[in-house]
């Protein structure tokens, strides 16, 4: 049996590779004929619920204004979102969702509470001692990240 170290290092780099130039790891993928990565899918997502400028994406999402952009840029082009000027205030342009866009930003929805449903079922297949120790690990393992 390999040493748990070598295990992890393995892990992280198997998520590593499935997350790459991804916003998140998600089970399920798009059945639109559209090649969209998940964030352009992910901002969808957060256009169903209301609208909101290429900052606030940015913000939500903990990327940069400039990845944001791309991505607008790709979905405004395939007709799934629009951009209008906030009537409360004219200079902040606003990203909504269009009737196109819908179906998109709902499958991803889906995406979202299959993949938890999962993670749920696996971590209570835990006792809550061992929930702890996974808890500390990850804690662990982020600190050192950062």
């Amino acid at each position: 049996m390999e040493k748990l170290e070598v295990e992890i290092d393995a892990f992280l780099s198997r998520l590593r590779q499935l997350s790459e130039n991804k916003h998140e790891i998600l089970l399920g993928h798009c059945e639109s004929e559209l090649k969209l990565t998940s964030t352009q899918e992910h901002i969808l997502m957060l256009l169903a619920e209301k609208s909101l400028t290429n900052s606030e994406l940015a913000e939500v999402l903990s990327i940069s204004a400039a990845a944001v952009s791309k991505a607008l840029k790709k979905l405004q082009a395939e007709g799934l979102i629009a951009s209008k000027k906030d009537p409360k205030d004219e200079r902040r342009v606003l990203c909504q969702l269009t009737q196109a866009g819908l179906p998109i930003a709902k499958e991803h929805h889906q995406h979202h509470e299959k993949t938890l449903a999962v993670y749920h079922k696996i971590a209570v297949s835990f006792n809550e001692k061992e929930q702890a120790t996974i808890r500390r690990f990850m804690e662990e393992i982020k600190g050192e990240f950062e």
